[in-house]
């Protein structure tokens, strides 16, 4: 089975107020962190890491003295996430079966975490790293409550998540044909259809979205 990584460090960075995925965690940058994961994992044949134009190049350099079997190919993304991740699977080898893709601002992602994300697929059209909800959700218009969402089968997805690479290009063409707008993968294969597995994740697997989530990173990898 060819699985091919796909790493997003795309992104502009306006919540965080920079491009956090460059940013040094403990020495290096923030996308490293999860580079190192699937570097490590032996069912990972290539990965593609996913930068903003402007950073294609130094990364390539920052890259150059890693010592891996594994073909590293950096490429740009897009002007959403969207068509960054379409990229990313664009720049895959002819010969992968299934995309493993995962958030770079995700530093803790383990090696088991990518494994339990590739498992489940061979069953289903997909598998996703998830949590189950434990608050009360609320849907709010204008600053009033609507009403509260039933969180008994409510999960928070994470990543890795990891589709079948045809399958998942279908969906994006269906998306693009229906002018959908997706905020994750699963989202996409989800509209046309497709059969999506959930596997429990860690709570340290979280995303890096603001200078509190920064600190907790600092904290844990202390």
């Amino acid at each position: 089975m060819i699985v091919s990584a796909i790493i997003m460090a795309a992104g502009s960075g306006r919540r965080f107020g920079e491009q956090k995925q460059f940013k040094q965690l403990k020495g290096v940058a923030l996308y490293y962190h999860s580079l190192r994961q699937f570097l490590i994992c032996k069912e990972i044949y290539e990965i593609i890491l996913v930068v903003p134009q402007v950073r294609v190049k130094k990364t390539q350099n920052e890259l150059t003295n890693i010592k891996t079997t594994k073909k590293i190919i950096v490429t740009a993304g897009g002007n959403e996430r969207q068509e960054s991740v379409k990229k990313g699977i664009l720049r895959t080898s002819n010969m992968t079966e299934l995309v493993c893709i995962h958030d770079g601002a995700r530093p803790f992602v383990s090696e088991d975490l990518i494994k339990k994300s590739i498992y489940p697929c061979f069953n289903n059209d997909g598998a996703i790293i998830a949590l189950p909800n434990y608050d009360t959700l609320k849907v709010c218009v204008e600053g009033h409550v609507k009403k509260t969402i039933d969180r008994k089968n409510v999960w928070r997805a994470q990543t890795p998540q990891t589709f079948w690479k045809m399958k998942l290009l279908d969906a994006f063409a269906y998306v693009e044909k229906n002018e959908l707008f997706i905020t994750d993968e699963a989202s996409i294969m989800e509209a046309f259809g497709f059969q999506i597995s959930v596997v429990h994740g860690h709570y340290n697997n979280f995303k890096i979205t603001s200078p509190v989530d920064w600190q907790r990173a600092e904290e844990i990898t202390l």
